[in-house]
């Protein structure tokens, strides 16, 4: 099964109606395969880009766009309450909420800290650090779309440090479910060979 397909499947099971699909590369092979969205009881339309436009730009094009809505990426595998995630940031009313994940890196090496005279002061054998990111799922108000140049170049990164640096209200949502970035190849390894497993917690059995 497509991994845009178990998300359709998620968002429909949650109670979403209206799903925009943004699409640039191999667009004619995803609207010919998910057409418009009738098969999974939803609405499906598309905002084609003709330009890379990155991960926030595309949103530009829409002129649809409700006050508050949902926008994720499509290769995200993961079993968050997606309704109680947007419900979350319409009560608080945030400009921008992101779901978060803690995620783990381990090095493969001892590490070392010194001074500017090369004293070392710390040893540490193969540490493994924790970091929070962000899942690739996030809820947005329109105003913050509205004050974007249409059909240009935009990423989530530059929506945060813009919106940091404008004290916009920016919440992150900590998430303690199950989540894999299909876009890291291991993960996708992961996925392929749990896939049976899989399907149990992303509930698409």
């Amino acid at each position: 099964m497509p991994i845009l397909e178990i998300i359709i499947r998620q968002l429909a099971r949650a109670g979403f109606d209206h799903i925009t699909l943004a699409v640039n590369h191999l667009a004619n092979l995803i609207m010919a395969f998910f057409g418009d969205g009738s098969l999974w009881n939803v609405k499906i339309d598309y905002s084609l880009e003709e330009s890379p436009l990155s991960t926030i730009g595309p949103l530009t094009l829409i002129s649809d766009l409700p006050d508050n809505f949902l926008v994720m990426n499509g290769d995200i595998l993961c079993n968050l309450n997606y309704l109680d995630f947007y419900n979350y940031h319409i009560q608080a009313d945030n400009d921008v909420t992101v779901s978060t994940f803690k995620r783990e890196s381990k090095i493969d090496f001892g590490v070392l800290e010194y001074n500017e005279r090369n004293l070392i002061f710390s040893f540490t054998e193969k540490p493994t650090y924790y970091f929070d990111v962000s899942m690739g799922i996030y809820c947005l108000n329109r105003r913050v779309i509205d004050k974007l140049a249409k059909g240009q170049p935009y990423g989530f990164d530059n929506l945060m440090i813009d919106g940091i640096k404008n004290k916009d209200k920016i919440l992150a949502k900590p998430f303690e479910g199950y989540w894999l970035d299909i876009g890291r190849p291991e993960d996708y390894e992961n996925a392929n060979e749990n896939y049976d497993q899989l399907k149990v917690k992303l509930g698409i059995i």
